[in-house]
């Protein structure tokens, strides 16, 4: 039965509570030069979602740098992430982009020849975006596959790194508006096809570590495949080990990935993601693999890893067989203090029910998710509670896998009994339009208390979509600066209690496919407004806990009010 909305009063800016645990984000000079201008957006539709890409100011088409689809790198891209690059209290948006290279594109004269670049848009404080490429020094002109955004050098501005079909690249936020491409004196660039990636504290020694999923060995002369595909699939080529880099501190990484027991010669990663799964303390790793088992690394206190994807049930989907993973998503979806895990592939899906013990329970038919997934191929998926009752839900984004045909994306409300439904048809004409979706990123881009997305599509433009009636509901954000823990608060779990009600979340970096969310740890609250206890465990293991905290608010809190156990 679903919660009857109360209206609510909505800020538009975000609120932050000032007391001994509360503190506003720091505002970076280049914010402090903008003015917000009147905003050309359409009021609401009556839609749930509303499309308004052409309102938005944000001009950005993911090529694939050849006139045809014609190979598996060209389509597995790209990415997109959601951060507050300035940090003025909005999410400004960083999208990677394809481009023509030698090796991949059969068309020579293509158009979009070596100048196609990955963007950043900066948000205007009026749900726009205006383009900052050129002077934050972001355009790289490699073939972009994913972004992943992290502080690793703690100095309360975010990252970002690009992973790339060649040379990855590494920004570093210098706090001013701009960036300066550091790959080379960190030593992180590689130089394989890789496609995601994620940013954690693997050792809890309070800076953040960088993990790689690389993907195949492409061979361009290689052309043996039954020709309606279009050309050969993952398992025509030789897979490619990820590796994991520990940060050194002082700018620079280490490749400890046999050191970390994380070697593994034929892997074929597409999404990567990190949570701690059994509550431990310490952060895992999950990588979906194209075609074959996926990896769930467990943390052994920063020592090394083990790989229990089989042992725990999700290596692979429900009748066991290794499928096209895409994304994984991480989220407690039933309330329980465990985290579930969401992959989404080219057939029914998995819904990894975490049942403690080291044990996941595959629930995507009984939870009503598989039959409505088996039509379509799913790339980027988050869970996220898009109308603010209080339990998360699910966004799918679908595309042709070898074809630039478009499909229809999905939404699954979580009616709070473990099962979930397709609702798709009934938020928004949006659903009813084919894309060839790719990644995506979800946040609060406008600060009225709901999640929006921003949505990656092949050759043709990107969707931004605005959430009109989660508002509707009451809701609570979380802002962490950690102190001795990481800057990002990366790893850190949280619990609220509300009206009764529990949830429960982790703070982590990458999410979906390629992809990063809003920093900000956000609950819905349906009609409480209040949060009666918040407990943070940080990864260096003190806890805090805030009672009787007003909703509606963003809140930032520092670990410095924290006790240690």
């Amino acid at each position: 039965m679903r919660i009857i909305f109360r209206l609510v009063l909505i800020l538009s800016i975000p609120l932050f509570v000032l007391s001994s645990c509360h503190s506003k984000g720091k505002t970076g000079e280049s914010a402090k030069k903008t003015k917000t201008i009147k905003s050309p957006l359409p009021p609401s539709n009556g839609d749930y979602f509303q499309d308004i890409t052409k309102y938005s100011g944000i001009d950005f088409v993911r090529t694939i740098g050849d006139e045809h689809l014609s190979n598996l790198v060209e389509s597995d891209g790209g990415g997109a992430a959601f951060l507050d690059y300035d940090q003025d209290g909005y999410l400004d948006l960083y999208v990677s982009n394809g481009n023509y290279n030698p090796i991949l594109s059969r068309n020579k004269e293509h158009p979009n020849k070596k100048n196609s670049t990955n963007h950043l848009f900066r948000n205007l404080h009026n749900g726009t975006f205006t383009d900052v490429t050129k002077e934050s020094k972001t355009g790289d002109l490699g073939y972009g596959m994913g972004v992943t955004v992290g502080d690793f050098d703690n100095n309360g501005y975010p990252d970002i790194y690009v992973s790339n079909y060649g040379p990855n690249v590494l920004y570093k936020n210098n706090g001013n508006g701009t960036f300066t491409d550091v790959t080379k004196r960190a030593g992180v660039a590689g130089n394989d096809c890789s496609v995601g990636a994620v940013w954690l504290d693997y050792d809890n020694d309070g800076y953040l570590d960088l993990y790689v999923g690389n993907y195949i060995t492409f061979d361009p002369k290689y052309n043996y495949y039954y020709a309606p595909d279009g050309f050969p699939g993952p398992m025509a080529y030789d897979g490619t080990p990820d590796v994991l880099y520990h940060n050194n501190g002082d700018g620079t990484f280490t490749d400890v990935t046999k050191k970390m027991n994380v070697y593994n010669k034929e892997g074929r990663a597409m999404g990567v993601g990190a949570a701690d799964y059994d509550n431990d303390g310490w952060v895992d790793i999950f990588v979906s693999n194209d075609h074959m088992v996926n990896y769930l690394y467990h943390n052994d206190h920063g020592k090394r890893f083990d790989d229990r994807g089989v042992s725990t049930g999700v290596g692979f989907n429900q009748v066991g067989e290794a499928t096209i993973s895409m994304s994984v998503a991480f989220g407690d979806y039933n309330n329980d203090g465990l985290i579930d895990l969401f992959v989404s592939d080219n057939a029914y899906c998995s819904l990894h029910e975490n049942e403690g013990n080291d044990v996941f329970r595959e629930m995507s038919y009984k939870a009503g998710i598989a039959v409505a997934c088996g039509q379509f191929v799913g790339w980027a998926s988050s869970f996220i509670d898009y109308d603010n009752d209080g339990d998360l839900d699910l966004f799918k984004v679908n595309g042709e896998l070898k074809h630039l045909y478009g499909q229809e994306d999905q939404l699954f409300e979580n009616e709070g009994n473990g099962k979930f439904v397709d609702v798709s048809t009934d938020r928004g004409a949006y659903f009813q339009a084919e894309h060839v979706g790719r990644g995506a990123c979800f946040g609060d881009y406008d600060n009225d208390g709901d999640i929006d997305v921003y949505i990656v599509n092949l050759e043709e433009p990107g969707v931004l979509l605005r959430n009109n009636k989660g508002n509707q509901n009451n809701w609570i954000d979380f802002s962490l600066i950690g102190e001795t823990s990481n800057r990002d608060g990366v790893g850190a779990r949280i619990s609220i209690s509300a009206g009764g009600k529990k949830q429960y979340a982790q703070k982590v970096s990458s999410s979906g496919y390629l992809s990063t969310n809003d920093p900000r740890v956000h609950f819905g609250l349906g009609s409480d407004k209040t949060v009666d206890t918040l407990k943070i465990i940080w990864p260096s293991g003190k806890t805090q806990e805030l009672q009787n905290i007003k909703a509606n608010q963003v809140i930032t809190i520092r670990e410095s009010e924290a006790k240690t156990p």
